[in-house]
């Protein structure tokens, strides 16, 4: 005879089954492409052995829409937005001497020629490379068409005209007396770095990303070396704040507060055998790799000549960035927010630093404490002492300002593989808006296809 279930199980099989397939069509749905938000990092391993794809991040994937691109990383074009909203201007051939443009038709990227390579060092062709790889990438994963235009791609670390740039000046030097607007219309780009960077310290963002998040699962802020971190070249200064760096040595000469060196050997090239790379590394030997600052409490961030290509990687830090207030904006400067010492310290007679004219200007919001991501200090250094001990004294609000920084770069990933293909498409988008050109200047102009002169092929008419 044969038993009988009661009939009280089957809605227990009918929800089971239901289930299953719910599973079932989810899994589907999600290995033909479709990403969710699982975790807020854009670094995660893959299984190794089990066959089976590591799960993809709403961060790591290149094929968000317009819609899902404003909705996960909101404020992240504002300044791209602030420059279209300048007006129309007119998209001009850059000539012989000028620098790199290219096409984008029917969803394909192609380079004008001639191109004069011989004008770039090895370095800034390298950047220039890196920075295509980015626009074709961007370009080919994107899930609607992007417009038809002509784009002038300046690598140059000083911007000029109008063009895509790594970096524009946030005022004029105060030594000029005259304040106002940029002072040029730079559509700002993301640093080659999110491609590569090959230096020995760095590599790519999404390297140091994957070797940070490691290391700060391991690290508590309050474990971490309380000293303040830098190292760097002399006689790179920004017009906006003459003799920074060598200010900074002397201020910071012998300081039990502060591990902060000038770099030894700098400007050799890492070489590829083992030997000399072993000689290089020891003539380097205060050198740290770019994700070991992160290992300090307090990171120092200072500009070059124009802008310092170290800083996306120091926000990536569980640490607090400090700075004189930032001179020259790079794609994602604007999402700083920050606490000003002028604002919280005491200052001895005569009266300290206070921020002049074209600061207020760039910088008019001095946050809170409890609200601020960095930390904004004298460009003469002269209250750099007392800040590091000021934040030693109230480690709750130093370790607020770290994490609401690492949160916001990493944790709600705006310097994630996602974000910087959203603002590459924007910046096409925001380009194509405001560029004018007319067809008849550019005549027969000979184009080389991204694939071919990616190849070294830069000659011969490929349309």
């Amino acid at each position: 005879m044969k038993t009988r279930r009661p009939k009280s199980w089957r809605p227990a099989y009918l929800l089971l089954g239901a289930c299953s397939s719910c599973y079932l069509l989810f899994f589907i749905w999600y290995d033909c492409g479709v990403s969710v938000q699982v975790v807020p990092s854009f670094s995660r391993g893959s299984r190794v052995g089990t066959g089976l794809r590591p799960p993809q991040t709403r961060f790591d994937t290149l094929r968000l829409t317009t819609e899902q691109c404003e909705a996960t990383f909101p404020g992240l074009t504002k300044d791209l937005n602030d420059t279209v909203s300048l007006g129309p201007f007119n998209i001009q051939p850059s000539g012989d001497g000028g620098p790199l443009q290219v096409k984008i038709e029917d969803g394909q990227l192609f380079i004008f020629q001639p191109n004069r390579t011989d004008a770039l060092s090895p370095e800034l062709l390298d950047a220039q490379t890196a920075t295509l790889h980015q626009l074709h990438r961007a370009i080919i994963t994107s899930p609607a068409p992007l417009p038809d235009t002509i784009i002038t791609v300046n690598v140059n670390d000083q911007p000029f005209g109008s063009a895509f740039s790594y970096t524009r000046p946030a005022f004029r030097p105060a030594p000029s007396g005259s304040h106002g607007p940029p002072l040029t219309r730079a559509f700002l780009m993301p640093h080659f770095s999110f491609w590569t960077w090959p230096l020995p310290s760095i590599g790519s963002v999404s390297r140091v990303a994957a070797a940070l998040s490691a290391m700060e699962s391991q690290v508590p802020f309050r474990s971490k070396d309380h000293r303040l971190a830098w190292r760097g070249t002399m006689g790179w200064n920004s017009p906006h704040y003459p003799g920074l760096r060598e200010n900074l040595l002397r201020v910071t000469e012998q300081a039990k507060w502060a591990d902060v060196q000038a770099l030894h050997g700098y400007g050799l090239e890492a070489p590829h055998n083992t030997n000399a790379s072993e000689e290089f590394n020891s003539m380097r030997s205060n050198a740290l790799m770019i994700e070991d600052f992160c290992r300090y409490k307090y990171v120092l961030y200072t500009e070059g000549i124009t802008y310092s290509g170290r800083l996306q990687f120091l926000q990536m830090c569980r640490s607090v960035l400090v700075s004189p207030p930032i001179a020259w904006l790079q794609h994602s400067t604007h999402l700083i927010k920050p606490l000003f010492s002028s604002d919280i310290l005491i200052l001895p007679e005569p009266k300290g630093w206070q921020p002049y004219e074209g600061v207020d200007e760039a910088w008019p919001v001095h946050y809170p404490p409890e609200e601020a991501n960095a930390v904004f200090v004298s460009p003469d250094w002269s209250d750099l002492e007392r800040i590091v001990a000021w934040l030693e004294e109230n480690p709750g609000v130093a370790e607020g300002i770290a994490e609401r920084q690492r949160e916001l770069f990493v944790g709600k990933g705006y310097l994630s593989p996602a974000a910087e293909v959203c603002y590459w498409r924007a910046l096409i988008r925001g380009w194509s808006e405001a560029g004018e050109y007319e067809s008849h200047d550019w005549g027969d102009r000979e184009t080389v296809s991204w694939e071919l002169f990616s190849l070294g092929h830069d000659s011969g008419k490929s349309r």
